[in-house]
């Protein structure tokens, strides 16, 4: 089972995602079976901040002077779950999200998802450095995506 605490520093996500904790757990809730680490307390937290923030985050924890979509910061690099396991910290910028603003609930809610899968690969020691590691993590994002859609729509 996966718990996921949810915050936010930015009070734009709330125009768009009004039950922030239910929406994110019921993602996790669609996951396939060997994602929902089942019998096992897997925990993580999630930010919802902005290109401000996330800016400042990026420099300071990866040097690099930019704002991006989202940040993933594992809690251990070779991860190993057992039946009690904190895996990371994700944060995700609303001002990418949002673009463009005039884009429906809909496409927002999918890019989200998307994003949030992508940033939990990256807690669960997934990267995208090379070729063959990018590919492989395209797939299995794609493969949660799938199974994310199917159950929530």
């Amino acid at each position: 089972m996966i718990n996921i605490n949810v915050f936010s520093n930015e009070k734009a996500w709330s125009k768009r995602l009004k039950k922030k904790e239910l929406f994110f757990k019921k993602i996790c809730k669609a996951f396939p079976k060997k994602y929902k680490f089942i019998d096992k307390k897997v925990s993580l937290t999630l930010l919802l901040s902005n290109n401000k923030n996330i800016k400042k985050l990026n420099k300071d924890f990866r040097n690099k002077d930019k704002t991006t979509d989202i940040l993933s910061f594992p809690f251990s690099k070779k991860m190993k779950i057992s039946k009690q396991t904190y895996i990371g910290d994700i944060i995700i910028s609303y001002n990418f999200i949002d673009k463009p603003k005039s884009q429906n609930i809909k496409i927002f809610k999918i890019r989200l998802i998307r994003i949030f899968i992508h940033g939990f690969l990256h807690l669960i020691g997934f990267d995208h450095i090379k070729n063959k590691d990018y590919k492989k993590m395209l797939r299995e994002e794609e493969l949660i995506y799938q199974s994310v859609i199917s159950k929530i729509n």
